[in-house]
């Protein structure tokens, strides 16, 4: 008998080990057996199994106590197929036992609440990023996760996911590209901490914010002065422009009216802005156009000496200026506009090259403007009522051209006059000038 038990013990052993779970009945096979809902992978180290059946010594000791039992017989050896039927459905009994123990003590009841949308799950994540990987919930760089994602997990937590929303929010003018995670316009605007009492919104406070993003434009509530008509006047706004806010403050600009800053500007917070009352007139002036000198070169003519054929005349320019009066004060004024009334006429002029002559030995220390002022006073031009006489000392056409002079004496220069009068003199003394003569020494 002992023989008997000794063999069946190693054939139920050698049984046990090579008994495995395959879709859901029991087979022979290795050792290894197929995933349960026990072996479901999770993060973290294994959890401690409890051993999930009988040992060989376990089973010795039962064979045993059952030989033993009053009234009973051998089982087995009565009945050896009886016992291969009873004894793995025992070890399934203590396997399954064994596991429920195990599922029973990893599994956790947490809420999880994603974007505003909470349920209540079971779950063997040991902590926060195993449990969003297992609900495959993805979080990017703009998403908040509450507790964070290394955070561990016990029976009754709550997880909380908000999703980021890109807004495109221009803020008082300057445009920035920011991201939330609140889901209105209200939250978005408490998580940038803006001011939103008395300020202009593009969108309702209670819009909701797709995860697609949003667009708005938000102008805070402003205190801007101004300075107008002698009055100063402040007042709180969320105007778009300074215009806007002049409107609001009940003033108006007329014509050429406008302000320190471009009326188009955004108006800051604190800032003073003076309005300028702005008056434009025209005056119109006639002002001189000075006439120009044309200047030539006689040969005939002594150096030094010159001959104005022509006098010249000023012109006539007809002027309009711009006047700008500001809140009273007068600006310079800008030329705006010009006509020429007259044309000025040039002076023309002949100017001398000829070389001067020799001084006259014995005439040059007498008194030649004296006797020019008695014979002609003073006038090179001048000629006498008869037409024979001519230049400062009146000379007649033939005396002139006998002393080298050309043409007619009264169109020869002053200088070349008195110098051919001074050869004249020595030639004749004072008798060519029986009346004036005397004022040479006189």
């Amino acid at each position: 008998m002992n023989g008997v038990n000794t063999s069946q013990d190693r054939r139920l052993g050698a049984f046990h080990e090579q008994l495995t779970l395959a879709d859901g009945a029991w087979t022979a096979g290795p050792a290894a057996h197929a995933p349960t809902v026990v072996d479901t992978p999770v993060t973290g180290p294994p959890p401690a199994l409890p051993r999930q059946g009988p040992t060989r010594a376990d089973a010795r000791r039962a064979a045993k106590r059952r030989r033993t039992l009053p009234g009973r017989g051998n089982p087995f050896a009565a009945a050896p197929e009886n016992l291969k039927r009873l004894v793995p459905k025992a070890l399934v009994v203590a396997f399954l036992a064994g596991g429920t123990t195990a599922f029973v003590a990893h599994d956790k009841a947490v809420r999880l609440d994603v974007d505003g949308t909470p349920r209540t799950l079971h779950t063997f994540a040991d902590d926060v990023t195993e449990l969003l990987a297992e609900e495959g919930v993805t979080v990017g760089a703009h998403d908040r996760v509450s507790p964070g994602p290394n955070t561990g997990l016990d029976h009754g937590d709550e997880v909380v996911v908000h999703y980021g929303r890109p807004v495109t929010l221009t803020l008082d003018g300057s445009r920035h590209q920011v991201w939330t995670t609140a889901d209105t316009v209200a939250g978005a605007l408490r998580e940038f901490g803006i001011r939103a009492e008395g300020a202009h919104l593009s969108a309702a406070r209670s819009t909701r914010i797709a995860r697609t993003g949003l667009t708005l434009t938000v102008r805070t509530e402003r205190a801007v002065t101004f300075m107008a008509d002698g009055q100063e006047r402040t007042l709180r706004t969320n105007a778009a422009t300074v215009r806007e806010a002049l409107a609001e403050a009940g003033i108006t600009l007329h014509g050429q009216d406008t302000t320190s800053v471009a009326p188009a500007s955004f108006p800051r917070d604190g800032q003073t802005i003076s309005v300028m009352r702005i008056t434009d007139t025209r005056e119109v002036h006639e002002e001189s156009v000075p006439y120009a000198v044309e200047r030539s070169e006689d040969p005939e003519l002594l150096r030094g000496s010159e001959v104005v054929e022509r006098a010249g005349r000023n012109g006539v320019r007809r002027v309009t200026y711009a006047v700008r009066t500001v809140n009273g004060v007068r600006q310079k004024p800008r030329r705006a506009a010009e006509e020429l009334v007259h044309r000025p006429v040039s002076r023309v002029v002949r100017t001398g090259t000829r070389q001067r002559p020799d001084p006259v030995a014995g005439a040059d220390g007498l008194n030649w403007s004296a006797l020019a002022a008695c014979e002609s006073g003073g006038r090179p031009g001048a000629v006498d009522p008869s037409g024979t006489y001519g230049g400062l000392y009146q000379f007649d056409t033939r005396t002139w051209q006998s002393l080298g002079g050309s043409g007619r004496p009264q169109d020869a220069p002053a200088a070349e006059q008195t110098y051919r009068a001074k050869k004249l003199y020595v030639q004749r003394g004072a008798s060519p000038w029986p009346h004036c003569g005397r004022r040479l020494t006189g």
